[in-house]
């Protein structure tokens, strides 16, 4: 399995070991045993651009997955808007880092087959976003 984090004109500091293997754990928890998985942290302008060239969403968001994933193979890349983690954690007074964490397990478990598009799809993958949440080795610290 292989996990890889980049900065597209971000400043970040995360401990990715201990990240890493927490997407891990949750990809072999549903059976997945191969994985290419990058995940991108960008600004708001850089994640605007691909959701309105790709998606044809001209809108500001905190999160895209786009899933390559077949049979044999979990692969995707999860991009990340800081900007919108940072806003989104003022917003729902919680910590910069648990926002960041449960934006990551949310896209981790969109390549893990989790949609959000219904209410009940929502329900679920917010139940899911919980549980892999308190599962995480780095919940206080990035």
């Amino acid at each position: 399995m292989e996990v890889s984090f980049h900065k597209k004109g971000v400043s970040l500091a995360i401990k990715s070991s201990l990240l890493k293997d927490w997407i891990k754990k949750t990809l072999k928890h549903f059976g997945n045993k191969n994985a290419e998985i990058d995940i991108i942290f960008c600004d708001d302008n850089f994640l605007k651009k691909i959701n309105f060239e790709y998606l044809k969403h001209n809108q500001f968001t905190d999160v895209i997955t786009f899933d390559y994933s077949n049979k044999q193979l979990i692969k995707g890349d999860i991009f990340i808007s800081v900007d919108r983690v940072k806003d989104n954690a003022k917003n729902y007074k919680v910590s910069f880092n648990d926002e960041l964490f449960r934006v990551i397990i949310h896209g981790v478990l969109h390549l893990c087959g989790f949609n959000d598009k219904t209410v009940k799809e929502k329900e679920e993958m917010i139940k899911q976003e919980n549980f892999f949440l308190e599962l995480n080795p780095c919940k206080s610290t990035a």
